[in-house]
């Protein structure tokens, strides 16, 4: 700061100095100028006077009295303003030197002799007057001046610009003497300060290349230290997601041997209702159709022709018929033997058309054709019990007039829809109720109706177990009053195996 505060004093002291003397140098050329301006006006009096008493010029005697009276006072100004150093038309004022007026006092009594001259000559109002004794001595005069004055003017010109040369040369040693001293300021600062300062600096730099070299080695060893933590964060990661999925596939492993153990004890419920209790009804059947004959035969009418008891015996068959018909459709439920035989098409349709009645009108339709390849029996046994489900729940508690099933194969994937018609029901949100919101696999619900129905959860908690164990998707949508639309989507590769018997 103490630098550049000395620096600006310098540079506008050298300015301001420089400014002055310039505006000085600029004003003594204006009085040098009219200085000089006083030789040519003297001649051009003289020549003008010279006219007027011209025998010749007499014609224009009177233009040239009126020039010479326009001409000798604007040299009378300029000679008397530049004697006291002013330009009155430029604002000018120096201080004439000693000398110079000494040289202006010298050249006094010829600016004196040209001044009484020309107030002769101004005075003519005819040309006859020229010819005038005294007119000729002021003629003569002017003459005799001329050239002394002319040399002093010319002196006091070279002296005027002889002091003005001092004067610029004095300037140009003061900018030098200000340069010098303004070098020798620079050079001092470089050396006490900046000097110094740039080894201070250079120190400085030093420590902090020193620094950033630690600060780069510690980096290093932070990049290592982070990268090792990655590595071990990706392991316990890895290790995490490998424990996560081996829970996964052991949950999953555990809940297919739950439902192969469910579809092992219905298969062998269907088998004991068919092949035992079945077949016990059948003979009892049959023993009550003997027991009717018998009596029949051994046992004579009434008074009113009626055999005695043979209205409780064909209620009693008629119940047993009954029985054996409910025992059938049970084992039959539990493990149709047309889905081991003939595949899940044929088993669908049987399912149709068993629900199907004059009041609901039960559809399937497919694209699978028979020319296929039978379904793994997991993937068979998955599709028949949602669609035993869906149907079931919508003719118990739906009242529905139709039901659609289809199962359709697009692209890479298994497709089954069950729609109806029916009352429809609210999903509800509640966190006992709703098991499907917790499962990952896709739900939705589009009702808008705050309805009292809801859907069985355990049945639809199954249906989304069995799913979930063949990465499939399970989507249910229900509307109060306008009915139910449940979606399964099945990956095409979970059946491309060869078909395992029942």
């Amino acid at each position: 700061m103490t630098l550049l505060i000395i620096l600006a004093i310098l540079l506008t002291a050298g300015q301001l100095l420089t400014q002055w003397r310039i505006r000085a140098v600029q004003d003594e050329l204006w009085v040098i100028r009219y200085t000089a301006l006083q030789r040519h006006q003297s001649q051009q009096i003289v020549k003008q006077a010279l006219q007027v008493t011209d025998a010749s010029e007499q014609a224009s005697f009177g233009e040239n009295v009126a020039e010479l009276k326009a001409l000798f006072p604007v040299f009378e100004r300029y000679h008397l303003q530049s004697r006291e150093g002013r330009v009155t038309e430029y604002n000018v004022q120096i201080t004439n030197s000693e000398k110079v007026q000494k040289l202006y006092e010298g050249i006094r009594p010829h600016f004196d002799a040209f001044r009484q001259s020309a107030d002769r000559l101004m005075r003519l109002k005819h040309f006859d007057e020229v010819r005038q004794p005294d007119v000729q001595a002021s003629l003569r005069l002017m003459l005799a001046n001329e050239k002394p004055f002319l040399e002093k003017i010319d002196g006091i010109v070279r002296e005027y610009t002889g002091e003005m040369r001092a004067k610029l040369s004095q300037l140009q040693s003061i900018e030098l003497y200000l340069y010098i001293f303004t070098v020798i300021v620079l050079v001092g600062f470089g050396w006490l300060v900046f000097r110094p300062a740039a080894q201070k600096l250079k120190q400085t730099f030093a420590q902090l290349v020193e620094a950033e070299s630690q600060t780069a080695a510690a980096n290093k060893k932070l990049v290592s230290a982070n990268r090792s933590l990655k590595e071990t964060r990706q392991k316990l990661f890895e290790a995490t997601k490998q424990q996560y999925e081996q829970q996964i596939d052991e949950q999953k492993l555990r809940t297919s041997y739950l439902i192969a153990g469910q579809e092992e004890e219905r298969k062998r419920m269907s088998r004991e209702l068919h092949d035992g209790l079945g077949q016990m009804l059948t003979a009892i059947k049959l023993q009550l159709e003997g027991l009717e004959a018998s009596i029949v035969r051994t046992t004579s009418t009434d008074e009113n022709g009626m055999i005695p008891h043979a209205k409780n015996l064909k209620t009693l068959k008629s119940l047993v018929t009954q029985t054996i018909q409910e025992t059938r459709t049970i084992s039959n439920n539990l493990m149709p033997t047309v889905l081991s035989d003939f595949g899940i098409v044929p088993a669908i349709k049987m399912l149709a058309e068993h629900d199907r009645n004059e009041r609901i009108s039960v559809t399937f339709e497919t694209n699978l054709t028979p020319a296929m390849p039978r379904l793994d029996k997991n993937v068979e046994i998955m599709l028949y019990r949602v669609t035993q489900e869906a149907v079931s729940n919508a003719v118990k508690h739906a009242n529905p007039s139709t039901i659609q099933i289809e199962l359709m194969e697009r692209g890479k994937t298994l497709q089954l829809q069950v729609s109806d018609d029916g009352r429809g029901f609210r999903i509800s949100r509640n966190k006992q109720d709703n098991e499907l919101r917790k499962s990952p696999l896709d739900t939705s619900n589009d009702n808008t109706s705050n309805g009292e129905l809801r859907p069985p959860s355990q049945g639809l908690h199954n249906i989304q177990e069995r799913i979930k164990l063949l990465n499939g998707k399970f989507k249910i949508n229900s509307t109060l009053g306008k009915g139910t639309k449940i979606q399964v989507v099945i990956p095409y590769q979970t059946h491309l195996q060869p078909h395992d018997t029942y």
